[in-house]
C-alpha cells in the first residue's frame, strides 16, 4: 500500500527485530496506518523530494510488543505512527536534521548518536502529530545525555 509518492506501508513496518523475534508487526488500527501515510506526506516525502535520494527508515511503526522488545518507552511516538528513524543516502544526518529544522512542520526531532567527524554516524528520528506539532529540536548523544537544539560537540 502506497502511503505517498514514495513510500510504501511496508518499508514503514519493516522491522529486522520483528522478524527475528517473530513479532508481527502489522497495524490494527486504520488511525495508525492514517498517521503513517501523515508523517509520510509532510517529513519523509518533502525530504525526499527535495534532495532526490532515498530515505532509509530503520523504525517507523512499532507495535507495543516490538517497542518493548527494543526497549523503548510505551509512550514512543512510533507506537502510534507518528514517528520514524531514517538516514537519506549520501548525505550527512546532521544536514538533514537542519533542513528538516528550517524548511518543515513536525511535532519533535532528535539528532540521535551523531558524531560530527563521522557525518554518517547516527540517525534522525522525527515525528509528526499535526496542528499540535511542537516543533521541538533534541540531540541525543553516546550515553543518553539529551541536550535542547540541534547540537554538534
Amino acid at each position: 500500500m502506497k502511503l505517498s509518492a514514495n513510500f510504501t506501508l511496508e518499508e514503514m513496518i519493516r522491522s529486522q527485530t520483528a522478524s527475528r523475534l517473530g513479532i508481527d508487526n502489522m497495524p490494527r488500527e486504520n488511525e495508525i496506518i492514517e498517521n503513517l501515510r501523515r508523517l509520510c506526506v509532510n517529513v519523509l516525502q518533502p525530504l525526499r523530494s527535495h534532495f532526490g535520494y532515498p530515505v532509509i527508515v530503520s523504525s517507523g511503526y512499532r507495535s507495543l510488543r516490538l517497542n518493548r522488545a527494543i526497549g523503548s518507552k510505551d509512550s514512543s511516538q512510533h507506537i502510534k505512527g507518528q514517528a520514524a528513524d531514517f538516514e537519506v543516502v549520501g548525505m550527512d544526518n546532521y544536514d538533514i536534521a537542519c533542513w528538516i529544522r528550517d524548511n518543515l512542520d513536525y511535532d519533535q526531532l532528535i539528532l540521535e548518536m551523531y558524531r560530527p567527524n563521522e557525518p554518517r554516524s547516527g540517525w534522525v528520528h522525527c515525528s509528526w502529530v499535526g496542528d499540535d506539532n511542537r516543533n521541538e529540536d533534541l540531540t541525543i548523544f553516546q550515553g543518553g545525555r539529551t541536550v535542547f537544539g540541534l547540537v554538534v560537540q
